[in-house]
């Protein structure tokens, strides 16, 4: 058994089901080893997207993505989807190959110093320096990666530890039987290089895959906290309650989470991962008018939710009395210390506070829905507006209707992912993916074959902005490949819109921030999917029909939607 064939086998026993590898011949031993204990092996056609879907499986799942890359650049290719995941606080496992232990540092192949580049940017990593120690690494990397606050892991696997021994002692050249030194130094080489070997392979026969899988632990809440929280809740009359991806990280509690929510009564604003947990409607879950619903509220409870940019860094909550759930101790406090602090799964603590609390706050909800529905109403308003293409409003109300039950969307864009986040309903809990606070354009495709492979007999959708598709439309190639029929929907007005409302309008140029009118839906054609480019709402409408046919029966579609330039999100600009 080599090195690879062992790695599989350590993914097999940690119930890991699909590989997302670029080929490379410093890792090729791990994905045939994969292959041949039923792993399905799903190669891209960029490094980044590797990752991207073991991210979105992790997230889907709850057990670790696994992602294969090459040395060098096919490491550094994943970087930026390794540290999205780092900060959306989501497990996975990245395995990355390493130029041969006995050269390291001697100016082998794409040989840098992977190691400092990856520290910074994961929770653990490590380096396999003998055969023996696979085992042992790998089951700590899926520890650590779900251990405490979730997060990718970095394993490098040396190409001379991933081979068979005799092919490696070929490539050292270390068959000092055959070929006797000539002289002092050959003879010093010869069995320095043999010595190496040696412990490169010492104990490679005792591997032992029979070890207990470790269980992770994490920050468990009180019943004191429970206490706490209930007399506080009995005090208030305008409650508010806001979910984010920090109360979803194990999957397979995303209904009792759900169900829990539900019958603690509290209106409900959700976001990141915890968007579709209430379904398509229900009575509790707001959308629109967060801040002001904030400012009204007399408690508030964030449940995986930190004071970032994203609530003003707590000037949204202000002076109010309010209470932070979080993994994480830094999270929990950022910006603003809670009223009451917890540092345990938002989860579990919502799923417990639910037995021992009911909310009735009738009018507060009430309040709350007439604000939601007058802003639903201005949006309808928009949407029937005349638009110099097709309006995006409009087209996102023609779409929802049109999306079964499901359903899961995959957010990758700016201004028009943005606008569908107003428009489109999650169907069910873990059935709309976004970057998470990294704010990271080039998701889509990675994230949509993480879920097609998870759900295949769900609809999946990408939103995609025009900007944002030029990432990872090559991915139709894979799509059609592995028979993974996804949906996209471009919402091409030919520009950077969300960067160019505001630069245009505070810089007065429109430098750099141009594209054209561009036809996307032949890159699904030319890779044997298929897509149609349409200019009114009766032909999207039309088309958006006919994708979701194709696609049951196996084609990746492209929708290349002109859409006309709206002031629906001016004044957008973050920092």
């Amino acid at each position: 058994m080599n090195g690879g064939e062992i790695i599989a086998k350590v993914l097999q026993k940690q119930g890991v089901k699909f590989l997302f590898t670029l080929c490379g011949g410093h890792i090729s031993p791990i994905f045939v080893g994969a292959e041949k204990l039923g792993i399905r092996v799903i190669d891209t056609r960029h490094e980044v997207n590797t990752v991207f879907a073991a991210d979105a499986v992790s997230r889907l799942t709850g057990i670790p993505g696994v992602a294969a890359v090459t040395a060098g650049p096919g490491l550094t290719n994943t970087i930026t989807a390794v540290k999205n995941a780092y900060l959306a606080q989501s497990p996975l496992v990245l395995l990355g190959g390493g130029a041969a232990t006995i050269l390291k540092g001697r100016g082998s192949l794409q040989d840098i110093d992977q190691m400092s580049l990856m520290k910074p940017n994961v929770k653990w990593a490590a380096r396999i320096t003998k055969v023996k120690d696979i085992v042992p690494i790998l089951e700590k990397a899926f520890y650590m990666a779900q251990e405490g606050i979730p997060g990718p892991v970095f394993v490098e696997c040396p190409i001379d530890t991933l081979y068979h021994e005799e092919l490696v002692r070929e490539w050292y050249g270390a068959k000092s039987k055959d070929v006797p030194p000539r002289n002092l130094q050959e003879r010093v080489v010869q069995w320095y290089v043999n010595r190496h070997a040696r412990k490169l392979f010492e104990g490679k026969t005792e591997v032992n895959f029979d070890a207990p899988i470790a269980q992770p632990t994490y920050p468990q809440h009180s019943s004191s906290d429970i206490s706490n929280v209930v007399s506080k809740l009995k005090q208030a009359s305008k409650p508010l309650l806001l979910v984010g991806s920090g109360a979803m990280m194990n999957p397979k509690k995303a209904n009792e989470l759900a169900e829990a929510v539900a019958k603690l009564g509290i209106p409900v604003y959700l976001s990141g991962m915890g968007r579709g947990l209430l379904g398509k409607e229900n009575k509790l879950q707001m959308r629109h008018k967060r801040k002001e619903a904030i400012k009204e509220a007399d408690l508030i409870i964030l449940a995986g939710v930190p004071n970032d940019f994203r609530l003003d860094y707590g000037n949204h909550i202000g002076h109010r009395p309010f209470v932070s759930i979080n993994r994480s101790k830094e999270d929990l406090n950022k910006n603003k210390r809670p009223t009451i602090g917890i540092h345990g799964d938002p989860q579990d603590f919502l799923i417990a506070l639910a037995k021992q609390y009911q909310c009735n706050a009738s009018a507060w909800i009430e309040q709350l829905r007439a604000k939601d529905n007058d802003r639903e109403k201005n949006i309808d308003a928009q949407a029937a507006e005349q638009s110099n293409g097709i309006n995006a409003l409009q087209l996102f109300r023609t779409l929802e209707p049109m999306l079964d039950d499901n359903t899961i969307i995959v957010a990758d864009g700016g201004d028009f992912v943005a606008t569908s986040a107003y428009t489109l309903k999650p169907r069910s809990p873990l059935s709309w993916l976004d970057p998470g606070v990294f704010g990271t354009l080039g998701v889509g495709a990675g994230f949509a074959l993480g879920a097609k492979l998870v759900f295949p007999e769900k609809d999946v959708y990408i939103i995609y902005g025009d900007g944002s598709a030029g990432y990872s439309l090559m991915e139709y190639d894979t799509f059609v490949r592995h028979n993974l029929p996804v949906i996209s929907v471009i919402g091409n007005d030919a520009g950077w819109t969300q960067i160019a409302r505001d630069q245009v309008d505070l810089l007065k140029s429109d430098c750099a921030v141009c594209l054209a009118h561009s036809d996307y839906e032949m890159i699904g054609k030319a890779f044997g999917g298929d897509g149609k480019r349409v200019e009114s709402i009766e032909a999207f409408a039309a088309t958006a029909a006919e994708a979701k046919v194709k696609s049951r029966k196996g084609t990746p579609y492209i929708i290349n939607a002109i859409i006309g330039k709206s002031e629906f999100r001016k004044g957008s600009i973050s920092m």
